[in-house]
């Protein structure tokens, strides 16, 4: 057999793989794998560098299939190529408790670099990987060793990436920053789910791409010298990044369907799948089989790899003893190493003078920097506003990779993007700013953090009515209540220095998930505690400011933020009639992970509860069977002074005692 024809084989052995793990599940997306399988082959089993028996290596190119839908391809890859990844994985797929999800799953199974499905996603994340590799490579290599970050973000994408708003946002800072560690490949089929691209997509994708400062080349999809003269020729280029545009036919070698809407997302058919095999000259008798030739060629190629692995291991070995600096420092980064006294000098940091927290926050950040050496993380254009500089270090710019602070420029969606990127990559603490009402922009990549469990953060400032006179559009409402809605996402809203320095302190400790630090643009009044007040209760979620008079509690008044002033002055007016408690809650989503006993100590059963937030109240009834009444905000906010926005919502420490007491 010539090693064209083996090339052929291989290619067909995925085609066929994939096309029958669908129609086992009965779901699933054939058409793309059977479209790209000789574009993926050429990559996994010529240019790739990675090993199936260590696939989290450091310095191994990353592949993410941003076209997720086509999920069976990279499962196959990964099979073949000796991960951890089974026949009967294949067999299992979107079955109940399987490895191989519907779309491609970040910990489910080793060789998976991040989570994909909803479009543009993967292409976001591939910025932020390709950015990071240029971080550690300006940190850790020099004249005599180049041994990090000298290798590929490779990603195939669709045109559903493409159409997608983040994949411009996403390829503008990546043609901006010169990251030449970037190729992706573009499926170019023509097929989306309704029909013909050219019902709706009918740019130049060329000219476009070259535009934002892109190389672009292109080659048939099945084309296999076309494919390694293009992939030859992207990582020659080192300045831009290169996308491949591949000509190809959705569901290559169905005999019916190809190049049609219907292979898109729905089985071949059994009849299909068996002309399939035929039209490819493949043994119909034989179910998820792999050539004995074609797994030669795979295991061929990882013992290449393992010497590729083994020299650099060799090297690696030999700089960590000429550079212990160096690679203690490289430990603290691959570790997300923190200092054991960090809360104290969080605490230390932050002002005690009553300010607006972002401007709290900005002095914690400092702190932050140098303490935390892979601390790293930028604004959507809005530094000056939300106070996340970092004052003593260098911004990341084009060829200029050592300093620690992102301009991510006015593009929100790719900034969530590129942070989990960044965090996937391994070695960096990202967070990403902007102002709070934005984080609608970010929803999607926050929302896939969260699945991800990777541990990125988010500085929101401006955050409620209190914004001012910027007016409604720019006035946060429902924002908490959305964010708190989704699962795994820790939402902290301090209400002074103290608590800034604890929630940056538990951003940083937290390890399963994203964190959103919400701040304020306003000033907070300034509030007392009680002198038996821990700093370290406040990691709970929720404590009290504030204690009852001896006896009987009669009421407990709770809060978020730049609301906690508020009770404590709706507390004074109350405290000749009432036994009242003050608590504050920073963290809705901690508090509620505390023991039955240490909520009961807090919020007795019988006692009744007030909670204030400049918000919508959606969630708080779900927390509280007690007695409750809800202070916060059921409409739009206005264009006004913070001040007279407080007066004209009912949110005064006056207003909101005189609502308790019509209330009781």
């Amino acid at each position: 057999m010539t090693n064209t024809e083996l090339k052929k084989l291989a290619a067909n052995t995925i085609r066929i793989l994939a096309a029958e793990g669908v129609q086992k599940a009965n779901s699933g997306h054939p058409g793309m794998p059977m479209g790209m399988a000789d574009v993926a082959m050429i990559l996994w089993t010529e240019f790739l560098t990675h090993n199936p028996d260590d696939p989290k290596w450091y310095n191994r190119d990353r592949f993410i299939l941003s076209a997720g839908h086509g999920s069976m391809l990279i499962y196959t890859l990964l099979h073949l190529s000796g991960y951890d990844v089974t026949i009967d994985d294949l067999k299992s797929f979107r079955q109940w408790g399987s490895r191989t999800a519907g779309h491609p799953e970040y910990g489910l199974l080793p060789g998976i670099e991040t989570t994909t499905g909803p479009l543009g996603q993967g292409f976001g994340n591939g910025v932020g990987m390709a950015i990071a590799a240029k971080m550690i490579a300006a940190r850790f290599n020099d004249e005599k060793n180049q041994l990090f970050g000298n290798h590929y973000i490779y990603a195939i994408v669709s045109d559903g990436d493409l159409m997608e708003g983040i994949s411009h946002e996403a390829a503008s800072i990546a043609g901006h920053l010169k990251l030449g560690n970037i190729i992706y490949f573009y499926d170019d089929n023509h097929i989306t789910i309704e029909g013909n691209t050219e019902i709706t997509f009918s740019e130049d994708i060329q000219k476009r791409f070259e535009a934002y400062g892109w190389q672009v080349l292109k080659t048939d999809a099945y084309d296999h010298d076309g494919i390694r003269k293009a992939i030859i020729e992207a990582q020659n280029e080192k300045e831009k990044p290169t996308l491949i545009i591949t000509r190809s036919h959705i569901g290559y070698g169905s005999p019916n369907k190809v190049d049609t809407a219907e292979v898109h997302g729905a089985p071949l058919g059994e009849d299909e799948l068996l002309a399939t095999k035929k039209n490819l000259g493949w043994p119909i008798d034989k179910e998820f089989y792999v050539p004995d030739e074609v797994k030669k060629l795979f295991e061929d190629r990882k013992n290449e790899l393992k010497k590729i692995y083994d020299q650099w291991q060799n090297d690696f070995d030999n700089w960590k003893k000429s550079n212990p600096e160096k690679a203690e420092l490289l430990n603290k980064y691959l570790n997300n190493w923190l200092p054991e006294n960090l809360e104290e000098e969080l605490l230390a940091a932050a002002p005690k003078e009553p300010n607006a927290t972002r401007s709290l926050s900005s002095k914690v950040i400092q702190k932050i920097a140098q303490l935390v050496p892979n601390f790293i993380g930028g604004s959507a254009d809005l530094a000056p506003s939300t106070n996340t500089y970092m004052k003593d270090f260098e911004s990341i710019a084009p060829n200029k990779f050592n300093g620690r602070n992102f301009h991510f420029g006015i593009r929100e969606h790719a900034m969530g993007a590129i942070i989990n990127g960044i965090a996937l990559y391994g070695g960096f603490r990202p967070f990403g700013a902007t102002f709070f009402v934005f984080s609608d922009y970010m929803r999607p990549t926050i929302r896939l953090a969260a699945i991800m469990e990777i541990p990125v953060i988010y500085v929101f400032t401006h955050d409620s009515i209190f914004v001012g006179e910027d007016g409604p559009t720019h006035q946060p409402v429902e924002h908490l209540a959305v964010l708190r809605a989704i699962p795994n996402v820790t939402v902290i809203r301090p209400a002074d220095g103290i608590e800034t320095a604890m929630a940056w302190s538990i951003a940083l400790r937290h390890k399963e998930g994203p964190v959103a630090l919400i701040l304020t643009r306003q000033k907070i009044d300034a509030f007392e505690r009680d002198s038996d007040f821990n700093p370290k209760d406040i990691q709970k979620g929720a404590y009290i400011v504030s204690r009852e008079k001896e006896g009987k509690l009669d009421l407990v008044i709770a809060a978020s933020g730049s609301e906690v002033p508020v009770a404590v002055e709706a507390k004074k007016i109350l405290s000749n009639d009432l036994s009242i408690r003050v608590v504050s809650i920073p963290s809705k989503e901690l508090f509620e992970k505390q023991s039955d006993e240490y909520k009961k100590s807090l919020f007795p059963n019988n006692v009744p509860v007030v909670i204030i937030e400049a918000a919508s109240m959606t969630g708080w009834g779900d927390l509280f069977r007690q007695k409750l009444l809800r202070v916060g905000i059921e409409r739009f906010g206005a264009s006004a002074p913070y001040k007279i926005l407080a007066e004209k919502f009912g949110l005064t420490g006056k207003q909101v005692a005189e609502k308790i007491k019509n209330w009781l």
